[in-house]
């Protein structure tokens, strides 16, 4: 039990780790193409990856369908990589050159946007400790966004949509980590795979319609080239193998626990910014350090109550 526990740690650090030097390197990414092209090319080659070892591990049969909730998993796919794929790096893209740092803040919000999906899915009403600490999770990711001056939300509204799609892309990572438990006879590899599979579909789909409508240009061969470290970095490092450890270490914590992970993405980009020589402010870090501690403070708080509640006796044994 220990070394399972251990291993579903490192899995969810590895992830996390490859994660939070993703923004910072799609700082420059994002000035060649847009967040469309490039979640396209990260997640077809990784999904290419995937389905190799897939089908070297498991064999053909784990690709069949028959039987099993198929459409569920396309959606789940297509939540995790259109929803956080596209809005997330769109949001970072307009955000700017503090984009980076931004992103990864909005990513420490997915333990307490847990709670809440896990609320609406199962019922489950949060403890009221819970519901206090998500509101001081807020308040540190509003610190950052504003950099401390709260009164700016209301001078200059406009400019937060890119926060509004950068927390939404996270709730869909939120939603794809907790749907894994819809399907507790698949192995990770096989849920990374073809939830990544089936997604990609509705990833190739929209960014057709994307070009055809001309709504973005398609990217030169110069721009494509500038690129090529970016997309094998992000396809290999922060997808297949990210991706395939989030889901392995989170089948072992349990989502509850593995979200807490989250909070290494923000640390990681703020190291990687400050050695590019874009130092967080302090109301940055101020709002980074709010954040963790409402985080680390609930998930304390209901290990607690989970040890107090199975520590009664029941009647009659």
């Amino acid at each position: 039990m220990k070394a399972s526990y251990s291993k579903g740690v490192m899995c969810c650090l590895i992830a996390t780790l490859s994660w939070g030097a993703t923004f910072p390197l799609m700082t420059s990414a994002l000035t060649h193409v847009d967040p469309y092209t490039f979640t396209t090319l990260r997640y077809g080659f990784a999904g290419i990856a995937l389905a190799v070892t897939l089908l070297m591990r498991e064999g053909k049969q784990s690709f069949r369908l028959c039987g099993e909730r198929a459409g569920l998993a396309w959606l789940l796919g297509s939540a995790a990589f259109v929803g956080f794929g596209f809005f997330v790096f769109l949001g970072q893209q307009m955000a700017g050159k503090d984009g980076a740092l931004t992103a990864s803040i909005m990513m420490a919000t997915m333990p307490m946007l847990g709670i809440l999906v896990n609320w609406l899915i199962h019922r489950i009403a949060p403890p009221a400790f819970s519901v206090a600490l998500i509101l001081i999770s807020f308040l540190g990711v509003i610190t950052v966004v504003t950099k401390g001056h709260y009164g700016s939300l209301f001078e200059s509204p406009a400019s937060y949509k890119a926060n509004a799609l950068i927390i939404f892309g996270a709730l869909c990572w939120v939603i794809y980590t907790v749907g894994a438990a819809c399907f507790p006879e698949w192995s990770p590899l096989r849920y990374t795979t073809l939830t990544t599979c089936l997604g990609m579909t509705s990833v190739l789909v929209l960014n057709a319609i994307i070009y055809l409508a001309g709504l973005v240009a398609v990217p030169s061969v110069n721009d494509l080239l500038f690129i090529v470290p970016h997309v094998l970095y992000t396809a290999i490092i922060a997808s297949f193998i990210g991706i395939l450890c989030w889901n392995t270490g989170n089948k072992i914590l349990m989502p509850v626990n593995g979200v807490l992970f989250m909070d290494v993405v923000p640390v990681t980009a703020f190291t990687l910014s400050a050695l590019t020589g874009l130092m967080p402010g302090p109301a940055e870090i101020a709002g980074a350090c709010i954040t963790g501690a409402a985080l680390v403070v609930n998930n304390l708080c209901l290990r607690y109550r989970l040890s107090r509640i199975t520590a009664i006796p029941v009647c009659g044994r």
